[in-house]
């Protein structure tokens, strides 16, 4: 439970599709103080060989970081499994639980030359809002990133 808002994680309960499953690895409160939000983290794991294919997070809060800059969902998918939809369908078995928690609209950010990411997200049936700069303030801003590409999802 987030003690300083009341917010209590559920159970995620079987996230699977034919070779895809996502395995619940952390849940982590939130960092007000740092604009962070409560959190499930999983890995998108292979079915059939049991090998991690990436990583995705579920972000539970509307604040100006995750609004803005990360988004409601983040994911990365290992090298060797890119190309198979694992993000795309990774996103689709969180979308029941991000509902479950008040989600919508649902929010993914991507840089903008990120391609593939973008086309992940408007298969997704995400619609190009925006693209803002991120804050020379902002932790993105000094790993290197400078623009967010916004993307509303409405579940």
């Amino acid at each position: 439970m987030h003690r300083d808002s009341g917010f209590v994680f559920q159970v995620p309960g079987v996230l699977a599709d034919r070779d895809l499953e996502l395995v619940l690895v952390g849940k982590y409160p939130g960092d007000p103080k740092r604009a962070y939000v409560p959190a499930y983290r999983f890995h998108m794991r292979h079915a059939a060989n049991g090998r991690k294919a990436g990583r995705i997070e579920l972000r539970v809060g509307n604040t100006d970081h995750v609004l803005m800059y990360a988004g409601h969902i983040g994911y990365r998918v290992e090298q060797e499994y890119r190309g198979q939809r694992y993000a795309e369908r990774g996103c689709r078995l969180l979308f029941p639980l991000g509902r479950r928690h008040g989600l919508n609209p649902l929010w993914i950010t991507c840089n903008p030359d990120n391609t593939p990411s973008r086309r992940t997200i408007e298969r997704l049936g995400g619609v190009y809002v925006e693209t803002v700069p991120i804050p020379e303030t902002h932790a993105m801003y000094r790993r290197g990133e400078r623009l967010k590409c916004r993307y509303r999802i409405d579940l």
